[in-house]
């Protein structure tokens, strides 16, 4: 795929490519067959696509929109479906003038194939299974109205236009706030986009959700500015401690080396930049080696999770090759664990065969419990024959992991199979065209759990286990 090509949606099947520059393409779709339509616009261009089809389908689209293009998808909801399921074939960006008309051809109906499935049970130590609600997701998509002035372009700049994804999540005064990654319209692929975090809070947890029209966490000229422009504040991570503090941990992206930040406020919209987190440790040994993803130590407690501390120390999972350690006795600055030739020890890892073969990357924060300590974490699956064929290359599917409550670098269980996969459309492919259900927050609230993941990097969503009416985890194809 062209590396200049933004990746919106798609899908499965036959496709039909047609490059516009100002157009409003109709297509008629039939139910009998899946089917999957591509649209490629030239640069600058508007294009509105209107999907027409019998009912009981829902048609499936694969766009791709060179820069400063404007696409949109229109389509009627399924019938048994909330208006809102229109949205999982919506692209971003609003439509303007639509100068020429193009109609597709109908394509030959393909037959359908009927996928087998394995039996995935949890087992007792595990939290789960989540369960997607019907008709809400995704709950956070891209806003192209919202704007802000940049501190270092001093332009006005559509900051969450792009896409919205990989987010953090907490709760505060009985409503859950979101915490998401947001990209601008600017670059044209994964990483070369500036990131800011922005806000959404909603009264469920599930939907109408408020979303604030700035950003809450950017990079400035500020003391993070080196390590944070032009890349931006990604992927967030966000717990509370006993006393009220929120504690944020988010990547910092300069385009050289990624780095882990940590950000403290009291009311999670201003917040105190604190840097680096292991800049002190070791002398620096490790400040400017590559880390992300950190996974705090959490505790339920009063029904609510809160960051605890153990062995007398705060307590972090951390990275995305390998899974690491780290201890605190400020939460600010942090000190990895290291093995005894003084090098950073690995504490699990990619497993040959697996759907984590490739990559075990830290995901929201851990929890402790009575079996011990469970980390959620994202599981990439090798793209050749080191993965599970069972599961697209490269994607991301989420697994979870036990540690020791006496000694939390010590493993004692991991799942053999994921317990969310990407199964929607809209996880399936988007900016990430592999699929991803990249989990980053975990929030207990009216005696539920609510895990909120990105979608595929471009949009997110929110899955709820209940463990008064335990469901399974997704199913997974058959070998």
């Amino acid at each position: 795929m062209n590396k200049h090509l933004t990746r919106l949606i798609a899908v499965l099947n036959c496709l039909l490519l047609f490059s516009v520059a100002n157009a409003r393409i109709v297509a008629p779709v039939w139910p009998e067959f899946n089917n999957q339509i591509g649209i490629q616009t030239q640069p600058r261009a508007s294009a509105l696509f209107v999907a027409q089809f019998s009912p009981g389908f829902n048609p499936q689209i694969f766009v791709q929109a060179l820069p400063q293009a404007n696409i949109q998808i229109v389509a009627p909801p399924h019938p048994n479906q909330s208006p809102t399921a229109s949205r999982v074939i919506r692209a971003e960006a609003a439509a303007t003038r639509h100068e020429q008309q193009l109609r597709i051809p109908i394509i030959a109906p393909a037959k359908t194939t009927r996928t087998t499935t394995a039996k995935n049970k949890l087992p007792g130590w595990a939290l789960g299974g989540f369960v997607r609600p019907a008709g809400i997701n995704p709950i956070i998509i891209p806003d192209t109205t919202s704007t802000f002035q940049d501190p270092m372009s001093n332009q006005r700049v559509k900051w969450e236009a792009n896409y919205t994804f990989n987010p953090a999540a907490v709760e505060k005064n009985g409503k859950i706030v979101v915490l998401y990654r947001s990209e601008d319209l600017t670059g044209t692929e994964i990483g070369t986009r500036t990131s800011r975090i922005g806000y959404a809070e909603s009264a469920n947890g599930l939907s109408a959700f408020h979303r604030k029209t700035v950003p809450i966490l950017y990079p400035g000229n500020d003391t993070q500015k080196e390590f944070e422009w032009p890349g931006g504040c990604e992927d967030p991570r966000v717990a509370v401690t006993a006393n009220g503090t929120y504690v944020m941990f988010y990547t910092q992206w300069n385009r050289k080396v990624p780095r882990l930040g940590v950000a403290t406020s009291r009311n999670l919209t201003t917040w105190i930049k604190h840097g680096p987190i292991f800049r002190k440790a070791y002398e620096g040994k490790f400040s400017d080696v590559p880390h992300k993803s950190a996974s705090i130590l959490t505790k339920l407690k009063n029904g609510h999770l809160m960051i605890t501390k153990i062995n007398g120390k705060y307590w972090m999972y951390w990275g995305e090759l390998h899974v690491f350690g780290a201890t605190s006795e400020n939460l600010i600055d942090w000190k990895p664990v290291t093995d005894s030739k003084g090098e950073l020890k690995q504490l699990i890892s990619p497993r040959k065969g697996f759907f984590d073969s490739d990559l075990t990357e830290c995901g929201p924060p851990a929890v402790l419990t009575s079996k011990g300590i469970i980390l959620f974490y994202n599981g990439k699956n090798h793209l050749g024959e080191g993965g599970d064929k069972r599961f697209n290359g490269n994607s991301y599917c989420a697994g979870q992991a036990l540690f020791s409550a006496h000694d939390p670098a010590k493993p004692l269980a991991r799942l053999d199979l994921p317990f969310l996969r990407p199964m929607a459309s809209f996880e399936k492919s988007g900016q990430y065209i592999n699929g991803t259900v990249f989990i980053e927050g975990l929030v207990y609230f009216q005696h539920k759990w609510f895990l909120y993941y990105g979608c595929a990097d471009s949009k997110v969503g929110v899955a709820v286990f209940d463990p008064r009416n335990p469901a399974p985890p997704d199913p997974v194809p058959a070998l």
